[in-house]
């Protein structure tokens, strides 16, 4: 590590103030240049302390940039892994408030369940299938902290992967009787179909993510406990959203899901 836990805190005093507040700022490696990945993860974990201490419960996982679409639309090249916080979460059909974010984008996704422990390394596909309870559309709703959507990967890190928002909903599918590389998703706004994509986009399969974070956490002494709901990221680019927006996401053999925005 590169940074001390004075600094440690202190950015992540300042990204959390920016994402309760809805306010934008320079990515932190314009000050930081030399940070590293424990850096990132520690600033991540900061915010998740945070939050815990004033009552908020993680309500799971989620990787980011797990898609080839969206490592392309965002720059970059390798996944990342954040955590979801109780108040992230909207109901099926639910409305959020733009007011309270920056510059939202959604971005259908994977959701698992699992019934037992995952544990790295050396997880792998098969693991994660035989741990899944069921999977389940969902769609995350993300928010940079930074201005202009624009990030290394160690300062998107560090901002909990620009996490913000989600919705399940749909049905519960058995992992057993489904390709998850193949299951289709269109992905509508306002009615009008604004992105294509198949689960394969994730990382080949999105079980590969699930066991990338297994794999991750293992390397820190953690694991995913059973009954973790985890987002699998994006399968199509993300889709930029303003107050007055509704947005469906329909997912072969799982039904759909919905959220509006005001």
């Amino acid at each position: 590590m590169k940074l001390d836990q004075e600094t440690i805190e202190r950015l992540a005093i300042r990204l959390e103030t920016c994402e309760l507040g809805a306010i934008d700022t320079h990515k932190i490696t314009d000050d930081y240049p030399d940070m590293d990945w424990d850096d990132a993860y520690a600033i991540q974990n900061a915010i998740k302390r945070r939050k815990m201490a004033r009552g908020a419960r993680i309500a799971g996982l989620k990787a980011g940039l797990t898609s080839h679409a969206k490592m392309k639309q965002m720059g970059v090249e390798a996944p990342v892994f954040g955590f979801l916080a109780d108040y992230f979460s909207v109901p099926e059909g639910g409305l959020i408030k733009t007011s309270e974010l920056i510059h939202p984008k959604v971005e259908p996704e994977i959701a698992f369940v699992t019934k037992r422990v995952l544990r790295g390394p050396g997880c792998h596909i098969g693991a994660v299938l035989a741990a899944t309870d069921f999977v389940m559309p969902a769609i995350e709703i993300i928010d940079s902290r930074y201005r202009d959507f624009k990030f290394d990967l160690k300062s998107v890190v560090a901002d909990n992967c620009s996490s913000s928002r989600f919705v399940v909903g749909g049905r519960m599918g058995d992992v057993a009787s489904l390709d998850l590389r193949s299951i289709g998703v269109v992905l509508e706004k306002n009615g009008e179909p604004v992105a294509f994509g198949a689960g394969a986009a994730v990382l080949g399969h999105p079980a590969a993510a699930v066991a990338m974070l297994a794999n991750q956490l293992g390397l820190r002494g953690e694991e995913i406990p059973a009954g973790t709901l985890i987002l699998s990221g994006g399968i199509t680019e993300a889709v930029a959203l303003r107050a007055g927006d509704a947005v469906t996401l329909r997912m072969q053999n799982l039904g759909s899901v919905s959220v509006r925005f005001g």
